[in-house]
């Protein structure tokens, strides 16, 4: 009897056998599926994110290679930054736009969703001509509070000269924002990187024109930068009203325009609630970068105008990796907020987990790609031939190296608690964090008076770093929170 009962058993023992080996199929295809789709998104998000940046590279490369002196370049680095802190500011136009369009979109309301894009675009386009006026008041108190009285009178010359061109550009930039925000919304990143291809294109044309053969300098820099500015504005406006085919022939054809009505309260609570977070936010991450920009200008042990002109080229290679890192936390942004607005808890936990995986390898990868530049002296011989700039520069590329796989850590899960519309924890912990920065240099610059002042800056920043890494580690993996990425 017990060999036939043996028997009659096997068939239940290979069934179940089979279900295992399905199920796990089934999730190792659920993971690849993630993958691609995070892949998908973020190449293309990637390539846009990188084409702005570029364009601040390219004006600074061609500056110090053309410049006759360090001062040049000095005025573009205490401009640059306030108009980073400035355009960053109102990130939110992308960051809260985002969430709040994928998440009506994908429980089914696209009206909702096309009325939350209408709304970014007009504010977009509102805050952008306040902005340009407030720049162009404001621009030699800005330069003093930035170090122009100390970098010298011709720093300060060729840096209002670049702040005046650029600030015309404001309501361009915010509008490229929104518009961004609202694409991704519905899961399209194509068609901001195609429209900042021909950007980065007439921006390098006009670079070389103006800077190479005109010898306009920082001038010609700005009149390049923003006319490609303005030109991407107008391209995605014509995009979302439908003037202009999308470039990703996946996405539903939609028609945003900005709105010229008054909405009630109700209807735009959501978008300003989220906005006024991100804000704060922006304030406190920006008015970090800036004053490390400011810090570097009052450098004791090095030259003004040499720390200046160094911190502006590590400035930018920061940035420049960390929108390589934000590629991923854009597109978790989208597929977070789309996996919830579906109410699915597994998908956001699968979409997170893959992510956060992704983001170590491009970390490391970024830091090995940065020290192989450091130790070629490639860095140094791309952006400037002034041996005081390379010394000073030799200093802190170190510290952007270390701090590469944090980074891409920290853009991780911004962009995953960013699509669950954590935006209110996010300022919170970023106020932390800048009080964390803040902190560490005071107590680097008592009690270090030997080290330069610009590695204690970038000592600083790390540190903000680590404690945004900290802060949005403890909420991702909140049992009772929206991810709970631990399950």
């Amino acid at each position: 009897m017990v060999p036939k009962e043996i028997d009659a058993l096997l068939p239940k023992k290979n069934s179940l056998r089979l279900q295992k080996e399905d199920t796990e199929q089934s999730l190792e295809a659920n993971q690849q599926s993630t993958g691609r789709k995070i892949l998908d998104l973020a190449i293309p998000a990637g390539a846009a994110l990188l084409i702005d940046p570029l364009m601040t590279l390219a004006d600074t490369a061609f500056v110090g290679r053309f410049a006759d002196s360090p001062v040049e370049l000095a005025g573009m680095g205490s401009a640059v930054p306030i108009l980073t802190f400035s355009f960053y500011l109102f990130n939110f136009l992308c960051t809260a736009t985002t969430p709040l369009v994928a998440s009506r979109r994908a429980a089914g309301k696209p009206k909702d969703a096309a009325a939350v894009g209408a709304q970014a675009l007009t504010l977009s386009l509102v805050l952008g001509a306040t902005l340009t006026i407030t720049l162009l008041s404001l621009k030699q108190t800005l330069l003093i509070v930035m170090g122009t009285g100390i970098t010298g009178e011709l720093a300060n010359k060729y840096a209002l000269a670049f702040l005046s061109v650029r600030a015309l550009a404001a309501p361009a930039v915010l509008c490229i924002e929104a518009s961004t925000g609202v694409l991704r919304g519905y899961l399209d990143t194509r068609t901001p990187i195609v429209i900042l291809i021909v950007a980065n294109l007439l921006n390098l044309a006009l670079d070389i024109v103006l800077i190479a053969f005109a010898g306009l300098g920082p001038m010609g820099a700005a009149i390049a930068t923003t006319t490609a500015e303005w030109v991407s504005a107008l391209l995605f406006l014509g995009v979302l009203s439908g003037t202009i085919p999308s470039a990703s022939s996946s996405v539903e054809a939609v028609e945003i325009r900005p709105s010229l009505s008054i909405p009630t309260w109700q209807e735009v609570r959501p978008l300003i609630v989220a906005s006024a977070s991100v804000f704060f936010r922006a304030v406190v991450l920006q008015v970090s970068l800036s004053g490390a920009a400011a810090m570097a200008a009052r450098s004791v042990s090095d030259e003004a105008a040499v720390a200046v002109a160094a911190h502006q080229i590590g400035i930018q290679l920061w940035i420049l990796c960390s929108f390589f890192c934000d590629s991923l936390a854009a597109a978790s942004q989208g597929l977070v907020a789309d996996a919830l607005g579906r109410k699915d808890p597994d998908g956001v936990r699968e979409v997170s987990k893959t992510v956060f995986a992704y983001s170590l390898c491009l970390g490391l990868f970024l830091g090995l790609l940065l020290q192989a530049g450091e130790a070629t002296g490639l860095l140094f011989e791309i952006f400037t031939d002034d041996n005081s700039i390379q010394g000073a520069l030799h200093k802190i590329l170190p510290l952007i190296v270390i701090a590469q796989p944090l980074n891409a850590m920290v853009f991780a899960a911004d962009g995953v608690l960013q699509g669950a519309s954590e935006f209110t924890f996010q300022a919170k912990a970023m106020a932390l964090s800048g009080l964390t920065a803040l902190s560490t240099f005071a107590w680097l610059e008592m009690g270090n008076a030997d080290v330069a002042t610009l590695v204690h800056v970038w000592t600083a920043l790390i540190a903000l770093q680590s404690m945004r890494g900290l802060t949005s580690l403890w909420k991702v993996a909140q049992k009772d929170g929206p991810i709970n990425i631990f399950g």
